[in-house]
């Protein structure tokens, strides 16, 4: 699930008039002033003169990444946890739900990995790697990764960027909050409300600071793909156009899938589903926010499919805390991607690496804006891929960002419509 591009409670009137122009129309705005500036400073053949400028050049990007990996961990921590102590979850439902939910992501990923597996559109072009990446290799290790999964101390997740140790963490802590949570209510206490209130003002905290951060990415889009026209011209382009017609088939197969389930698990037929999530598809593409378009997927299932408003509540508005399956299939193939243009070869362990953490990543996106562009530092750390492509993959993201949104909405429907069965509601029901 990917979040609206900025999350705030104050008034838009009051923002900067720069502010209230859509990130989308932002990030355009800087690819055409971006692409106009590498061609005057020589696209491809750049002037000795201005080396020092073009360098500069990549600091913004720089600084919004590194800003994002120093916020990425403690921002999934904080939305676990909130997600636990806010959402209502039935028992059997509540497991039933996890398990599709799960079932969902995973496929996602095989999914990604397959297609770029096949594809293979890191080869189809080349790009200039980062000045100072150093790469390293990661090998399998299944025992290393289960004794790993357990921090040697608390906060050591928050600095090691460690998402597997962070997830174990925040799941620990948000269950035993949420049991808590339920023996005071069914005491007739409130005292878990100050911890709850905490939770939520760290949590709105820090999505604030993210936002400031976010609000800096079309900055960072124009020096990172200025540079790279000035000193390579337009040919490091052609593989990130080979990505993203790779990622659009990855999420029209995803979609498929979705579909086949739809068709074999519950009553509703995949055309009507089709039509009545119309609205819910063209409101997430074209905000970039499944939360957004939260209350109309409600809304569409119970009148426009006829969903029961328990099915439609858990997989809308629950599951959508959970689900990202577009986020998890982009950055699983983000690092394959990325790996096939350092000429590196991702092991099948490594590979096993990728759909764990990507996993972990996109349960910990929940909540949070533009999820996959925060998480995909943690899935790149996992197997040792440098960060600082993902500089470049900013460029076409708030393209990609609009599609898997739409798949990620799919999902919630999807999840709603297998809750609901084989039967459909009865008139009594309605």
């Amino acid at each position: 699930m990917t979040e609206p591009e900025t999350i705030t409670s104050l008034d838009t009137k009051t923002r900067p008039w720069w502010l209230r122009i859509p990130l989308t129309i932002q990030i355009v705005i800087a690819l055409v002033l971006a692409v106009s500036l590498g061609i005057a400073l020589g696209a491809g053949n750049p002037s000795p003169d201005n080396a020092t400028l073009i360098t500069n050049l990549a600091i913004p990007a720089e600084l919004v990444l590194k800003a994002l990996r120093a916020l990425a961990t403690p921002l999934i921590l904080v939305a676990v946890l909130h997600t636990f102590m806010t959402t209502n979850i039935p028992g059997t439902a509540g497991r039933r739900l996890a398990v599709l939910l799960l079932t969902n992501t995973t496929v996602a990923i095989l999914v990604g990995l397959f297609v770029a597996n096949v594809l293979r559109p890191g080869s189809w072009g080349s790009l200039a790697a980062p000045t100072g990446t150093e790469v390293t290799s990661h090998s399998l290790d299944p025992w290393g990764l289960f004794k790993d999964a357990v921090p040697d101390a608390i906060l050591k997740p928050l600095v090691d960027n460690n998402v597997i140790q962070l997830i174990v963490i925040a799941l620990s802590f948000g269950i035993v909050l949420r049991a808590l949570k339920s023996e005071q209510i069914a005491q007739g206490k409130t005292a878990y409300q100050p911890i709850e209130d905490v939770i939520g003002i760290l949590f709105e905290a820090v999505i604030r600071i993210l936002n400031w951060v976010i609000a800096l990415v079309p900055l960072a889009v124009f020096g990172i793909v200025a540079k790279t026209v000035a000193e390579k011209g337009f040919s490091p382009f052609q593989s990130l156009g080979a990505f993203i017609v790779a990622v659009l088939v990855a999420l029209a197969l995803q979609a498929c899938y979705y579909l086949t389930r739809v068709q074999f698990g519950s009553w509703v037929n995949p055309l009507r589903f089709l039509a009545g999530g119309s609205d819910a598809f063209l409101t997430a593409f074209s905000t970039s926010s499944s939360t957004v378009t939260m209350p109309i997927t409600f809304e569409i299932l119970q009148t426009k499919i006829g969903l029961r408003e328990s099915s439609a509540s858990l997989g809308a508005l629950v599951g959508a805390n959970f689900n990202n399956d577009g986020t998890a299939l982009y950055e699983a193939m983000s690092a394959l991607y990325i790996s096939q243009v350092l000429g590196q070869h991702l092991s099948l362990g490594q590979q096993l690496i990728v759909v764990l953490t990507s996993i972990f990543a996109s349960v910990g996106a929940a909540g949070i804006p533009n999820a996959g562009l925060v998480t995909m530092t943690l899935v790149f750390t996992s197997v040792g891929l440098p960060t600082q492509y993902i500089a470049l993959l900013v460029t076409v993201d708030w393209f990609l960002d609009r599609c898997r949104t739409a798949i990620n909405v799919m999902g919630d429907m999807t999840v709603s419509a297998l809750l609901d069965g084989k039967k459909p509601r009865t008139l009594d029901e309605a």
